[in-house]
């Protein structure tokens, strides 16, 4: 499967999530492919909104461009949706970031495994439920 494929699956399956849990959910079809900033995913159900950039990777560190993230808090501010990172890890459970849960790097930020497992799950990012980290 090429990495554009997979990427498409993953942002589905995403989606298929976000539904099941109430959240109206579409993917902008060619995002990144236009002049105007767009996120992959947009959900909401009425009192949340959610931007979502998806990143599917077999191995971390994850990197992200500076200017990447500058892209989706443009939309998000604009949208009046809370900008989010979606990662799949190969055999791991999605997790989610809010921008201030990356780490920064000269050139934008990143994803570290143990970072990794300091992700929201589904349930936390749409306020269904807290989880208390150590």
């Amino acid at each position: 499967m090429t990495m554009k494929r997979k990427g498409t699956h993953y942002e589905r399956e995403l989606v298929h999530l976000l539904w099941d849990e109430g959240f109206a959910a579409i993917r902008s079809a060619g995002s990144g492919s236009m002049q105007y900033p767009s996120p992959d995913i947009l959900a909401g159900n009425g009192a949340i909104f959610l931007a979502i950039e998806v990143k599917v990777r077999e191995k971390l560190p994850l990197y992200i461009s500076a200017e990447k993230l500058r892209e989706l808090v443009m939309f998000s501010n604009l949208f009046g949706a809370k900008p989010i990172i979606a990662l799949k890890v190969k055999k791991e459970k999605w997790r989610f970031f809010e921008l201030e849960m990356l780490e920064e790097t000269k050139k934008g930020y990143k994803i570290t495994q143990k970072k990794f497992f300091e992700g929201k799950e589904l349930g936390e990012i749409l306020n269904k439920y807290r989880q208390e980290r150590l």
